[in-house]
């Protein structure tokens, strides 16, 4: 599956796919503290350089979406905002103080996320925090569809991982220290009218003792 076109899809035709996604971008953007070196993977809907800028990050991007980069590029500059991938990361060893990469490991194979782990360990200063987001115990199956035209069945967002906190714990421990992994729930509240904060609230409570897993997202972070 060619996930540079589900990737350039939703970041140039379908932004609306990320309005849901401001409450855990600005979470993010709070792990960091001001004049940080920060390199965000994998940009979305480009909220997070945005925010990024409000509170005074040094912000750097990099995404396969040459059309996503070039309008990054118009806020950031042409050396900070970069076509590449995460398994080649286009900047030279202890750069930043810290790399992000929300909703984006869940997209990789296993080659090219044991390549993506090890390159970011290799931009990162030392002390510097790799942190991010994927989704808690997501059920691959359930998201299954077929192309009426070819015929090739697919997850319908192009993820090929399933992350726990087991799973996630193994990935990093092997580069970072100070581990932390913990699910959590980011509620759109930007997105939502009183009958969809209603159902956001009942969810939430059942996440509170530990009853919903499933539309979770696992946070993780380790420090080089």
């Amino acid at each position: 599956m060619n996930q540079d076109k589900i990737w350039n899809y939703f970041q140039n035709e379908d932004m609306r796919s990320f309005e849901g996604s401001k409450s855990r971008v600005h979470f993010l953007v709070t792990q960091f503290k001001p004049q940080d070196k920060i390199l965000n993977i994998g940009v979305g809907g480009c909220f997070f350089e945005h925010i990024a800028l409000e509170k005074n990050l040094d912000i750097y991007s990099l995404d396969p979406s040459e059309k996503a980069i070039k309008k990054l590029q118009t806020l950031l500059g042409k050396d900070h905002a970069k076509v590449g991938y995460s398994q080649s990361i286009p900047f030279e060893n202890d750069f930043f103080d810290g790399v992000v990469m929300s909703e984006v490991l869940e997209h990789l194979d296993d080659e090219t996320l044991r390549l993506s782990v090890s390159e970011v360990y290799r931009v990162l200063k030392v002390n510097g925090k790799f942190v991010g987001t994927v989704p808690y115990c997501e059920n691959l199956s359930e998201q299954i569809v077929m192309c009426p035209k070819c015929g090739e069945k697919f997850h319908r967002w192009g993820h090929v991982q399933r992350f726990d906190d087991v799973t996630m714990k193994h990935l990093l421990q092997n580069h970072f220290s100070s581990l932390g992994v913990k699910p959590k729930m980011f509620i759109p509240w930007n997105t939502l009218n009183w009958k969809g904060k209603v159902s956001a609230v009942f969810h939430y409570l059942l996440f509170i003792v530990n009853i919903k897993k499933s539309g979770l997202n696992l946070y993780f972070e380790g420090q080089k």
